[in-house]
């Protein structure tokens, strides 16, 4: 309920003319007495002559008020109360005693300003609130109206009879009255009388015998509530049999539940950082992989690179050679003939048995060259999965090879290549 709900209530109340002071504070909790109080002074200035039960002593007494007051309203007034509201007596209450109270603020209003209109000095002292003769006013005309309607409709049916009824009505006209007939017709009319009397009194010893009946029932049915109560109480006060062992189990019970959580924490946890470490190890083999596949396309470079100098340098040698055969052709004229039965002088320095002046060896090199070469291509190809240690060993291994292809010392290459970590 609002304030401001309360507040017109409040006013309302004492423009009526209510005797007592009431307070906003009085509806902040139940308060019964006020709202009976209240509710019966309502009824009474719609209808002084109106007997309500005023006992409110008992919860019953409570309700046959509440009941009785809310009848009259809807009857008389045509207003519907809300009786558990009525019953609650808190500020929901006042929610249904506003209902009444509006009306008659309303009529009161209404009296005044008619009052005013027709008394032109404003003396409030002759302004005067009469609702009781509107009441009776207002009562006698629904009354009519609804006999009006009542006895209109039942006109239109026997008229509606009529042609039916004429000849009927006119042929028992005609006929001469007997008295034995007369008589007759009441002997029967009070027989039928009689046998609603008996039939009334056999209902009345009927009800007495059945209020006996219900009365031993309540008593039957006290004693067994009793005797139900009795053994509910000796039932709580016994302990059951087995309840120590259900308590015993009750907190074994929670002790596994304790460590059920622990161990699925622990779990759920263990489970994540595994998770984490599969993606650590996925991320570091793609990195590998990647990483693998760079040094793989260096190594093809590098080798495409070495092919090519290597043809170079056979093409350069080829040259020397044809050079060199032209030379020593020129020569060995001039030469002493012991010069030509002796052994062929040491090649150069830094020229390798390549150089030689039989040209069949040298394309036996050539071809071995190739041969390695193409063989070299085809390891790095078959090899493209080493990984770790593996790697490291296949890459000196082709360092050393192209080392001793191109002339060099394998073991000084391999001394290189372990001073920068295996890097090229």
């Amino acid at each position: 309920m609002s304030y401001r709900d309360l507040r017109n209530f409040t006013e309302m109340m004492r423009a009526l003319g209510y005797p007592r002071m009431i307070s906003i504070e009085n509806f902040r909790t139940p308060n019964f007495p006020l709202v009976a109080e209240i509710l019966l002074w309502l009824v009474q200035r719609y209808d002084p002559n109106v007997t309500l039960p005023t006992d409110t002593d008992t919860e019953q007494d409570r309700v046959i008020f509440i009941k009785s007051s809310s009848q009259f309203v809807a009857t008389k007034a045509h207003i519907k109360l809300n009786t558990k509201r009525l019953y609650m007596a808190d500020g929901y209450a006042v929610k249904e005693l506003v209902k009444i109270a509006s009306v008659l603020y309303s009529a009161m209003k209404s009296t005044h300003s008619s009052d005013g209109k027709e008394n032109d000095s404003g003396d409030a002292s002759s302004l005067s609130f009469d609702i009781d003769s509107k009441i009776q006013d207002l009562k006698a005309v629904r009354k009519l109206s609804t006999e009006i309607t009542e006895r209109g409709a039942l006109l239109y049916d026997l008229l509606g009879k009529e042609i039916d009824l004429r000849e009927a009505r006119l042929t028992a006209l005609a006929q001469p009255l007997e008295i034995n007939e007369i008589e007759k017709g009441l002997r029967i009319s009070i027989q039928s009388v009689e046998k609603e009397v008996q039939k009334t009194l056999h209902m009345l010893d009927n009800i007495a015998s059945d209020e006996v009946n219900l009365e031993a029932k309540i008593a039957k049915r006290k004693t067994e509530l009793e005797r139900s109560q009795k053994r509910l109480k000796t039932l709580e006060s016994v302990r059951p049999a087995f309840m120590d062992e259900f308590e015993q189990l009750e907190e074994d019970l929670k002790i596994q539940y304790e460590s059920y959580l622990y161990k699925f924490r622990n779990m759920t946890h263990l489970e994540q950082q595994l998770e984490d470490l599969k993606g650590q190890e996925q991320m570091r083999m793609e990195e590998t992989e990647s990483t693998m596949k760079k040094m793989q396309d260096r190594l093809r470079e590098e080798e495409k690179r070495t092919i090519l100098s290597t043809v170079a340098m056979d093409q350069m040698e080829q040259d020397m050679d044809e050079g060199g055969s032209d030379l020593e052709d020129s020569m060995e004229g001039e030469r002493p003939a012991y010069h030509q039965t002796s052994r062929p002088s040491r090649p150069p320095a830094g020229v390798g048995p390549r150089n030689n002046m039989y040209g069949d060896e040298g394309s036996d090199d050539d071809d071995d060259e190739e041969t390695l070469s193409s063989s070299n291509l085809s390891v790095v190809d078959d090899n493209e999965d080493l990984t770790g240690d593996d790697s490291d060993d296949f890459l000196d291994d082709m360092a050393g090879e192209r080392a001793i292809g191109a002339g060099g010392d394998p073991r000084r290459h391999h001394d290189v290549i372990d001073d920068d970590d295996g890097e090229f």
